[in-house]
């Protein structure tokens, strides 16, 4: 099977010191993304979060990928780093940098935590996207079993 071939833009020359986008392991889902900033941020707890530039833009140009920017697990677990939006599209056809939105999940009164140029704060996972057509109905052709309900509905 013939790996996509997507095009990336280095944005911030530090981005070739410290290497570009890669799988850390063979079988690694995402590629991690550095944190290009100037200096050091502290992410306070519950504070607004902070978009911070991944020195990367990518084109996938494809309709039928999707990137999705997740938080780090280690990151999120250990020290409550976590992205803003929880998930972050980028979509096949959007062509700029991409930025990080970082957010402390902690409660106040934690401990902040900083951020220091060529971090690596997020991770990028690239996944197939189906594009449905879509026919409107008066009743779906056939039942599930499943109607009204939703939000726990099969029990615990």
């Amino acid at each position: 099977m013939s790996q996509p071939l997507f095009e990336l833009k280095v944005l911030d020359p530090r981005i070739h010191d410290w290497g570009l986008p890669a799988y850390q392991t063979e079988m690694s889902a995402g590629i991690d993304l550095f944190a290009c900033i100037d200096e050091p941020i502290e992410l306070q707890p519950q504070a607004p979060a902070i978009l911070i530039p991944s020195g990367i833009a990518i084109l996938m140009n494809d309709p039928h990928v999707v990137a999705f920017l997740l938080a780090r697990s280690g990151l999120g677990h250990k020290k409550g780093v976590i992205l803003g939006q929880s998930v972050g599209t980028i979509d096949a056809d959007y062509a700029n940098q991409i930025f990080i939105s970082a957010w402390l999940r902690t409660p106040p009164g934690s401990e902040p935590v900083t951020v220091s140029p060529g971090d690596r704060i997020a991770q990028l996972v690239f996944l197939p996207i189906i594009r449905p057509e879509f026919r409107v109905v008066e009743e779906f052709s056939a039942s599930t079993g499943r109607g009204l309900g939703g939000f726990g509905s099969t029990g615990l």
